[in-house]
């Protein structure tokens, strides 16, 4: 295929570091794609699948990705809410900044409230789609607490200062949708190659499908080097994601450049208002 394919003030350190977008896993760390087993990606017969209107040509490798990352949007759609540790990686300016969290999610109306478990253990965050002005209600921990709840943008100065996406974008299914969106963009164009990584296993026990694309050169149509989305077998779920940079000229391996991991779900616990509520006993907003 022709390679003409690319056309296509007081505001908290915390603040800084929140993102709506997931385990953070690298290949140094305890699990290590490099040392699981590859495999190509094989076409699925249409007939298997007559709910999917495939985006790509059946002949181009993120066809299967796609159809697999269109089948994880299914078990989603019986999930309202749910509770699992939220980790996320993400490189912001020349640091890559991780952070872990407890979150409680909902869908309607979205609700987001997070615990911080890891750095600045203690600091919550509250965010209720249509209320509080659609602000952010963030609360330290330690000494820093007397300062109070500070109300900020999700999107403001401050708030996106050092990430890479909004609060208000952060679920399971915002970050599939994402990848999707990338993929069927993508997949306009030639100069990619897929592979699948079946049995590739998390630190916390889940066992998932990997599905892999890779662009060996920086087209302008081509946002990252290499995508990893993995799908847990037990549930369906698409729960983390991986996107590495292309590397430059001092870099070994491509850079991460973000990262999203659900894990330790507990699905459908029929949250309600009273767990995102500010006034919620349990929580420190008042």
């Amino acid at each position: 295929m022709p390679r003409n394919v690319a056309r296509r003030a007081c505001c908290f350190v915390f603040v800084k570091q929140l993102v709506a977008g997931v385990l953070c896993l690298t290949l140094s760390t305890s699990v290590s794609l490099a040392q699981t087993r590859a495999e190509p990606v094989k076409t699925i017969s249409p007939k298997s699948t007559p709910e999917i209107q495939p985006v790509a040509d059946e002949a181009h490798p993120l066809y299967v990705p796609l159809q697999m990352a269109y089948r994880a949007t299914e078990p989603l759609s019986d999930v309202h809410d749910y509770e699992c540790v939220f980790t996320k990686r993400e490189l912001i300016g020349k640091k890559l900044i991780k952070t872990s969290m407890k979150l409680k999610f909902r869908d309607e109306p979205f609700s987001v409230y997070l615990k911080f478990i890891d750095t600045n253990a203690g600091r919550e965050v509250l965010y209720v789609k249509g209320q509080n002005n659609n602000n952010l209600l963030v609360r330290e921990a330690g000494i820093k607490a007397l300062v109070g709840v500070v109300t900020l943008s999700p999107t403001g100065p401050d708030a996106m200062a050092e990430n890479r996406h909004p609060v208000s974008s952060i679920g399971m299914k915002e970050m599939l949708n994402m990848v999707i969106k990338q993929w069927e963009a993508e997949a306009k164009f030639g100069g990619t190659t897929t592979q699948k990584r079946p049995d590739s296993k998390l630190p916390t026990g889940e066992i998932c499908t990997v599905y892999e694309s890779v662009h060996e050169k920086p087209y302008k149509d081509f946002k990252f080097h290499t995508t990893r989305l993995w799908i847990d077998d037990k549930s369906g779920l698409a729960i983390g994601v991986q996107q590495l940079g292309f590397p430059g000229k001092n870099d070994k391996e491509p850079p991460m450049v973000e990262e999203y991991f659900y894990t330790d779900l507990k699905l459908n616990r029929k949250l309600t208002d009273a767990d995102f509520d500010r006034s919620n006993k349990s929580y420190s907003f008042r």
